[in-house]
């Protein structure tokens, strides 16, 4: 279906939901300008940032520190999800200068550990694996100590892409499932619980020393026992390390909130998901894929080293 079309469709049935009143605690910090080298850093090399494109409440508190995660294969996404604020359309040819742009920001902004994620490229053959590699080599050629955690897409059908990224020097992979199975059809379109398992899966077996991530958002309407399945899923899997955050609805075009929940519920899950195994754990309301990405590899990797 045309991503257009499906994004009528999905306004459609949306349209008579209503979101309930934001509570007290939800609050997003305003920029300040101790965020402006970063932001100049990034501007000058022409990079996108899935902190800007995705409204990442946490933008202010990471730039601060020098951390933004990069997003390649420019600001176009050729799927349609109903939660995720990133243009849909035909993306632009890839640009293939911008490894090495990103290689410049890496140490422009001295980083130690940097999170590499992308839009969906359904055009490309590869679905912009080999562009994740040419990437990460780059910033090994300029960086050469710092870590990387990348992020991906699914690459649904394109069985190479996982063994040609498998060869790179990654630390952290990471996927997001974004929701339980049931709400797939409204909240990722286009994608397959199972098959994002799978690729969970597949990367252990390609490189057995590498961590494994993913994450969700709650308040798209799962239940608690939905979430603990999830869970199971996951671990089933070996899936090291999971991340929890509350929905934040975009606009009214996206899907709406159908609860805003509690920290304690929050600290329920992460109490849940620590007795299920997963080494780490960050369960919060502005909890995101790459927040504090630094500082909990680093308790991962303690952790491995102790156990």
């Amino acid at each position: 279906m045309d991503n257009q079309v499906s994004k009528a469709l999905l306004r459609k049935k949306f349209s008579n939901i209503k979101s309930p009143l934001k509570p007290d605690w939800i609050k997003v910090s305003i920029p300040s300008h101790k965020i402006r080298q970063t932001k100049n850093t990034i501007k000058k090399n022409k990079i996108v940032t899935v902190c800007e494109e995705a409204m990442c409440p946490n933008l202010s508190e990471c730039w601060e520190k020098k951390h933004a995660t990069v997003m390649i294969l420019g600001d176009v996404c050729t799927r349609s999800c109903s939660f995720c604020n990133i243009k849909t359309g035909k993306p632009d040819n890839v640009d293939p200068f911008e490894p090495l742009r990103v290689a410049n920001t890496v140490s422009s902004l001295g980083l130690k550990h940097v999170v590499i994620t992308s839009v969906d490229r359904d055009d490309l053959k590869d679905g912009g694996a080999k562009h994740f590699v040419n990437t990460i080599e780059k910033i090994k050629e300029k960086s050469p100590y710092t870590t990387i955690e990348i992020l991906t897409p699914d690459f649904k059908g394109k069985d190479s892409s996982l063994r040609m990224i498998s060869k790179t020097e990654i630390d952290v992979f990471n996927h997001n499932l974004e929701t339980v199975s049931r709400l797939y059809k409204d909240v990722r379109p286009g994608a397959n619980y199972d098959h994002s398992l799978e690729l969970l899966c597949e990367i252990k077996k390609l490189k057995p020393g590498i961590f494994t991530k993913s994450g969700i958002m709650i308040g798209l309407g799962e239940k608690f026992n939905e979430i603990s399945k999830l869970m199971d899923d996951l671990r089933e899997r070996n899936v090291d390390f999971l991340t929890v955050g509350q929905y934040l609805r975009p606009t009214l075009n996206h899907h709406p909130v159908i609860e805003y929940h509690d920290p304690d519920y929050f600290i329920r899950i992460q109490n849940e998901a620590l007795n299920k195994g997963f080494k780490i754990v960050s369960s919060s309301p502005f909890t995101r894929s790459s927040y504090h990405a630094e500082d909990d590899f680093n308790k991962l990797r303690e952790l491995v080293a102790n156990a």
